[in-house]
């Protein structure tokens, strides 16, 4: 049997990783400033990560939600701890597009709506209503959700005003644009949106699968403005590499018995290995280090003549420059080992690293950019 062949690969197996380094098959080190998408946030085989996962694996790795588990309690404290969300309720699955999914049956059975409005450019996972509010030319589906999807511009303030009203279930929006090129919403466009979201009774859901988890120096990135969601959606980073996504939920959204389901979601070595990613920020204080570093990174690429705007916050950069980067990229990997990432905006250098990598890490990179940009 052959593979599915749907997505393009570099000749390159990493078999061995540790904090922001990787190693293929035949030795060669590898920065890695991508960590696959902002997976990779404590660093590749942090070692309490891998001591948090082994311990659980060594009594019991899964059992269905239909009996206890304390670890979901303790997860769901500790998020709540560190987010500033403990009044919310957690539930637990497995993938970005599962939570933003079950997020927009929440909109819709709380309001009894089924409009949404989304943003342009947007990207919000690959299940079939994930992908009908999401506007990549590169993700299709033959189904057609039965949600009613308007798209508007990101941070356009009367396209806003005019597309929510009394016929929407919900309104969402990502901490940051991701696979966009790393564009972020105004403060003021998030605090309106919070405003028309209440004056109508719309579901405000915050997408942080890829912007959460303390990346931009604060656990999500919407706390940089004065604004509470209804619905937060959170994967990718919090597990490290582990399967692991979360829905957090306003109290006055009430839950009843068969709302939502999840096979895997919350099962006891996922649970472990997000435990093990919050501990780890908490006591590694990773989200200071992701905000000055962030800064530092955002400086020095700042100071490239051939880089016309650095976008992003903490440690999720988009560097765009005045030339499409494929070939830029190809030659940081190949002749400087250095993984980075792309973004559907052609110019546009994507970083992800870990939260702990180091300044010289950092600087590694950097002398390799110079060294192609000179």
């Amino acid at each position: 049997m052959e593979l599915f062949d749907v997505y393009p690969l570099y000749p390159i197996e990493p078999v061995k990783g540790l904090g922001s380094k990787l190693w293929d098959t035949e030795g060669t080190e590898y920065l890695d400033l991508y960590g696959g998408h902002a997976v990779i946030s404590i660093g590749h085989s942090h070692p309490h990560h891998v001591q948090k996962i082994s311990e659980q694996l060594s009594k019991l790795g899964f059992y269905s939600n239909a009996v206890l588990n304390s670890l979901q309690s303790e997860l769901a404290d500790k998020l709540g701890q560190l987010s500033g969300y403990q009044d919310y309720k957690l539930f637990l699955c497995s993938t970005g597009a599962e939570a933003n999914e079950n997020a927009l049956k929440l909109a819709s059975f709380h309001t009894g709506r089924k409009k949404v409005v989304a943003l342009e450019n947007g990207f919000h996972g690959r299940t079939s209503g994930a992908v009908a509010i999401t506007d990549n030319p590169k993700i299709v589906s033959p189904f057609n959700s039965d949600h009613e999807v308007e798209l508007i511009p990101l941070n356009d303030m009367d396209a806003l005003e005019l597309a929510i009203d009394e016929d929407t279930a919900a309104f969402i929006v990502e901490g940051i644009q991701g696979i966009a090129g790393i564009y972020m919403p105004d403060n003021e466009f998030l605090v309106k949106a919070q405003e028309l979201c209440e004056k109508h009774g719309v579901a405000f859901i915050l997408d942080e699968v890829q912007s959460g988890a303390g990346r931009t120096g604060k656990f999500f990135a919407h706390q940089h403005a004065s604004v509470r969601p209804d619905i937060i959606t959170l994967a990718k980073g919090i597990g490290n590499g582990f399967p692991v996504a979360m829905v957090l939920i306003s109290p006055e959204i009430e839950p009843w018995h068969g709302m939502l389901g999840t096979t895997f979601g919350g099962n006891h070595l996922a649970c472990s290995a997000a435990l093990a990613v919050l501990e780890v920020i908490q006591k590694e204080k990773l989200m200071i280090n992701s905000k000055e570093l962030g800064n530092y990174l955002k400086s020095e690429l700042s100071a490239f003549n051939q880089v016309k705007v650095v976008r992003g916050d903490g440690l999720m950069i988009g560097a765009e420059f005045d030339f499409p980067i494929a070939e830029l990229r190809k030659k940081l990997l190949f002749e400087h080992k250095c993984f980075t990432g792309s973004a559907a905006n052609k110019n546009t250098l994507r970083l992800l690293p870990p939260l702990n990598v180091s300044k010289e890490e950092l600087d590694q990179f950097l002398s390799a950019l110079k060294e192609e940009l000179v």
